[in-house]
């Protein structure tokens, strides 16, 4: 089983964000400090999560245990629904990538769970900043 472990961050709500992804299994560990731009911090959650999904598709990683401290996130997959009309696209995108994986869990952990995504996350919001 891989375990993906995810995190936003903006520096501002909104504000320079980015996405942290660190990915661990099979023997192999994958870690992605992506920009995002200006956005939410709960954009950006979706986006770590849109993107590590596509990751793993790209990886042909089929069978994944992701882990993410954002509730709002987890609730939204688990439920497959989403309040907030701003994040329905998002939710939409996640859902049709989730149902190409064989098999694909999704658990929130608290943040002190979650320090080497949220270090990426930083580091990607930080790069944003600096370029603005």
């Amino acid at each position: 089983m891989i375990e993906v472990y995810i995190d936003g961050a903006s520096a501002g709500n909104p504000g320079p964000s980015g996405a942290g992804i660190f990915i661990k299994g099979n023997g192999e560990v994958i870690r992605r400090s992506i920009p995002l731009g200006i956005m939410s911090n709960h954009e950006a959650e979706f986006q770590a999560f849109i993107l590590a999904l596509e990751i793993c598709l790209e990886k042909d990683l089929k069978t994944v245990s992701f882990r993410t401290d954002s509730e709002l996130v987890n609730r939204a997959i688990e439920k497959e629904f989403v309040k907030n009309s701003l994040y329905v696209p998002l939710l939409e995108k996640a859902l049709s990538l989730t149902s190409q994986f064989d098999l694909f869990f999704i658990k929130w952990i608290p943040s002190s769970e979650n320090k080497t995504a949220d270090e990426l996350a930083r580091k990607a919001a930080r790069d944003v900043q600096a370029k603005g």
